[in-house]
């Protein structure tokens, strides 16, 4: 069994469209009817996110920790408990590609580390994208980490010690923890995932608030993003 895990804090916005192309990429034929569990860990929602999540035939978890670290962590344990191998995490406000997760399984690998690409630019405008599309390596070989588009073996995340209780960059500290226990990671562009730009983010140090600081600095020096 694969798991897709979910943290979700007031996503009633996005995590309908994130949800649909999942179910898309879990009935692909590489999969072999492979099942896959999708879990929703719902962060301290006061909307509809958890009822929506689990309409949309997916396991909702509710938590009150505002917390991505552990609402990750959460989600992996559940899966784990479940029987699954293999774990993929992307966000709310992401929508995966139809092979997203046959992508993950066929680099064989004890970890994937994938790209990002942004549905919508229009909180920043063309300049920005531009910017974006200039400094960012959307290639295999790339050194990026996204929780966004994230996959571990079940081994190999038990080994690191699993998703530590972080606000911010707990991604990037389970792929330092893989590292150090020897895991095979594949930085790869072919799974396939589009993400919002969106300004209202809700990780501190995550890929929103990236987005807002460069678009402030490019400011600062005079560089016009807006256009």
């Amino acid at each position: 069994m694969i798991a897709a895990i979910i943290p979700a804090h007031d996503e009633a916005d996005h995590i309908g469209a994130c949800l649909q192309s999942l179910r898309v990429a879990s009935r692909s034929g590489r999969l072999k009817g492979e099942t896959v569990l999708v879990v929703v860990v719902a962060d301290d929602c006061s909307d509809t996110t958890a009822t929506l999540a689990s309409q949309a035939g997916a396991s909702v978890l509710s938590i009150q920790a505002r917390n991505v670290g552990t609402a990750r962590g959460l989600g992996a344990q559940f899966a784990l408990c479940a029987g699954a191998r293999w774990l993929a995490f992307t966000d709310a406000d992401s929508v995966v590609g139809e092979d997203w997760l046959a992508d993950q399984l066929a680099l064989e690998s004890d970890a994937v580390c994938g790209t990002v690409a942004v549905r919508h630019w229009g909180n920043y405008g063309a300049r920005m994208q531009q910017h974006f599309e200039r400094a960012y390596t959307d290639a295999d070989g790339h050194e990026h980490i996204h929780g966004a588009n994230l996959g571990v073996s079940a081994s190999a995340y038990l080994r690191a010690g699993g998703f530590k209780p972080l606000a911010s960059s707990e991604d990037v500290a389970l792929v330092e923890a893989l590292r150090k226990v020897g895991a095979r990671i594949a930085w790869s562009a072919r799974p396939r995932v589009e993400t919002s730009a969106r300004r209202a983010f809700r990780a501190p140090r995550g890929f929103g608030a990236t987005l807002l600081r460069v678009h402030q600095e490019m400011q600062h020096t005079g560089t016009d993003t807006s256009a």
